[in-house]
């Protein structure tokens, strides 16, 4: 059983930086992929980024890009999502997962264990 937990959220400004992490309660370097996704009101959840487990690939829906950096540090069992220049639609709660299995990064019923999310906020 892999818990999850994410930090990091708050409110800010368009423009402004954030950074979160999750901490897991085992080691994810093994075979365990991370990802962020989040979840406005009203919205279903959307994928955000993934990182494969040596750290070597990651993904982004092309809202984020250029702007969101995802990155894992395994001796701290733990991930982080560096997110620049925000702009209001990044306003969501934001969910850290992780997953053993492959397939397609952006797939969120692939992933088998959630935290309990941390809210992001942006002003125009």
């Amino acid at each position: 059983q892999v818990q999850l937990v994410e930090s990091g959220g708050g409110y800010v400004q368009a423009g402004s930086s954030l950074s979160l992490s999750c901490a897991a309660s085992v080691r994810t370097d093994y075979s365990y992929t991370m990802a962020w996704f989040r979840q406005a009101p009203g919205q279903e959840r959307e994928f955000v980024a993934a990182i494969a487990w040596s750290g070597a690939i990651t993904h982004y829906v092309d809202s984020v890009k250029e702007r969101f950096t995802i990155s894992r540090d395994n001796a701290k069992n733990t991930v982080y999502l560096q997110m620049n220049k925000l702009k209001p639609e990044d306003t969501a709660v934001y969910y850290c997962a992780a997953r053993a299995r492959g397939g397609r990064f952006s797939a969120a019923d692939l992933y088998d264990y959630w935290g309990q999310g941390t809210q992001v906020t942006v002003s125009s």
